[in-house]
């Protein structure tokens, strides 16, 4: 009996193929949402930061500002307000005024010059008056009227004339000489003014600066006008 032989399948090495290997990735996972309370604190957070730079830039400003206004005040311009009536009929009372700090720096008071200064007896209070007499000039006061070096001085801006009070630093009729670093003021009211008259000359030390602009009240804003005498 003839033996049977096991089928087989004979494979052509040729077209043989190898099965190749897949290689699946798995999908990137969905992001998550972000969480709506840390957005809320991100915003906060931003906003708070442009209050503070937005504040110290406002600062700045004020600051900067601040330092501008210290440096006028105290060495080119300052406000005045004045108070009673020594210098009618050209100011009066509440009336306010510029004084230029910086002009005496590099020049003297002129006559007829408007200025602001210490008072002689308390240096806290300030005085406006007008400066007559200049350093080394001889002044006198004789029948209502002011005599520098001898000559009439033609003072149209008064509305009175000079009169000397009892017991006070002038004496009708008597020359004196006005010294070196001095000046001699008046108040335009001759009538009821404190000034040199009572007191004397005053030292330069005392001046703080020269009356320029008048800003209120508003119908009066302007420059002061400059005195021209025929001395």
């Amino acid at each position: 009996m003839s033996k049977q032989s096991s089928p087989r399948v004979a494979i052509d090495s040729e077209i043989a193929e190898v099965i190749p290997t897949v290689v699946v990735s798995k999908p990137p996972p969905p992001e998550a949402p972000e969480n709506d309370s840390q957005e809320s604190d991100n915003f906060i957070v931003r906003a708070i930061k442009k209050l503070i730079s937005l504040f110290l830039d406002f600062l700045e400003t004020i600051v900067v500002a601040l330092s501008i206004f210290v440096v006028v005040y105290l060495f080119i311009f300052q406000p005045h307000e004045i108070k009673g009536s020594s210098m009618e009929p050209n100011f009066f009372n509440n009336e306010y005024i510029l004084t230029d700090k910086i002009s005496y720096r590099f020049g003297e008071p002129k006559r007829g010059d408007v200025i602001i200064l210490k008072a002689p007896k308390n240096p806290d209070i300030d005085y406006i008056k007008r400066v007559i007499g200049l350093p080394n000039e001889r002044l006198k006061v004789q029948n209502g009227f002011v005599y520098i070096n001898g000559e009439q001085l033609l003072e149209p801006y008064i509305s009175e004339t000079t009169n000397l009070f009892p017991g006070s630093y002038m004496q009708e009729g008597v020359e004196i000489t006005v010294p070196e670093g001095f000046y001699f003021v008046m108040g335009d009211n001759r009538q009821h003014s404190s000034d040199s008259r009572e007191f004397g000359p005053i030292s330069s030390d005392l001046i703080i600066g020269r009356a320029f602009l008048r800003y209120w009240p508003p119908k009066q804003f302007g420059p002061l006008e400059a005195v021209r005498y025929s001395l």
